[in-house]
């Protein structure tokens, strides 16, 4: 009499299987979120580019319409023309000032861990209160940027209030809230190896030497990924023109998120603006895409030894 074989033992997944359905268990909400409260007004916001729809009354297909009236549109070129403005000045201070500052908290001093949290808490705070803080500092009559610039024997400004100045300024006030890129840029700095700054000064290298050969090459995916970072969010810079600024003086701060907002929500062309929105989100992803496209000439990736 033959014995039954015994069942065969199923199969075990290997580690990286059971890391797979793990990362898919914890990313379903996120997932999820996006499905049902993302990707469900990006196509209805497609739809309607092509209509003419004014919230009212029920969207008309009216085809490509919309973006044909866009390219005739003084203010559509205005408002493009302010944000790249903003966007030059607004990147260059956030870069410049966030490496600059992540430099200095970088060191190992004790106490250190106090001036980050202080130097990160302004990104946190609401921007309504800090645009209420930013009016009474750059308020032409009694504000104190004014009253350091009489103090200095400088003439005071009109800030806000001046075509010249309401930009420069506006980007000013957006480097509050560069707490987020200092701490990315420490965590790129932390893992720049220390031998590699023994080398270079063996080998007679100065500290701005240093900065441009061994810290700038090692940290350039994490100046590229604030790069980025900083170029869509002054594309889409709103809050501070809208509160402070209302777009003028005249047109100068007519940024062109305020003019989305204005064409949906003050003159109800709920199409038009959707169709703005679509411009803005291909000009978003065209400028991401040169970023990565050219970003192979100065980024450089630590190779795996395997």
């Amino acid at each position: 009499m033959s014995r039954s074989r015994p069942a065969p033992r199923p199969a075990r997944l290997s580690l990286r299987q059971r890391e797979a359905i793990w990362a898919y268990v914890f990313l379903t909400p996120f997932i999820l979120g996006i499905v049902l409260w993302q990707a469900g007004p990006l196509l209805l916001s497609l739809y309607h580019s092509f209509t003419d729809y004014n919230v009212l009354q029920p969207p008309v297909w009216t085809g490509t319409r919309n973006y044909e009236v866009l390219v005739g549109d003084r203010r559509f070129w205005i408002s493009l023309g302010n944000t790249l403005v903003y966007t030059v000045m607004s990147v260059t201070i956030y870069m410049a000032l966030s490496l600059g500052l992540a430099l200095l908290l970088n060191a190992k001093l004790r106490g250190i861990a106090i001036f980050r949290t202080l130097i990160y808490l302004p990104s946190q705070l609401p921007i309504v209160a800090s645009a209420f803080i930013f009016l009474w500092i750059f308020e032409p009559n009694f504000g104190i940027a004014n009253h350091i610039l009489r103090t200095i024997g400088v003439e005071p400004q009109k800030w806000l209030f001046d075509p010249v100045l309401a930009k420069p300024t506006l980007a000013i006030m957006g480097a509050w809230a560069i707490g987020s890129g200092i701490i990315i840029f420490i965590a790129g700095l932390q893992t720049v190896p220390e031998s590699l700054y023994d080398a270079a000064r063996v080998d007679g290298a100065g500290a701005v030497r240093q900065f441009l050969s061994v810290t700038l090459p090692l940290i350039s995916p994490v100046l590229l990924f604030n790069l980025i970072i900083a170029i869509i969010a002054s594309f889409q810079v709103f809050d501070l023109a809208y509160i402070m600024t209302g777009g003028g003086p005249g047109t100068e701060t007519l940024f062109y998120v305020l003019y989305i907002f204005r064409n949906a929500f003050e003159l109800f062309k709920m199409g038009y603006a959707s169709a703005l929105a679509w411009v803005l989100f291909l000009m978003i992803l065209g400028l991401t895409f040169l970023n990565f496209r050219f970003s192979g000439r100065w980024v450089h990736y630590e190779v795996d030894p395997r």
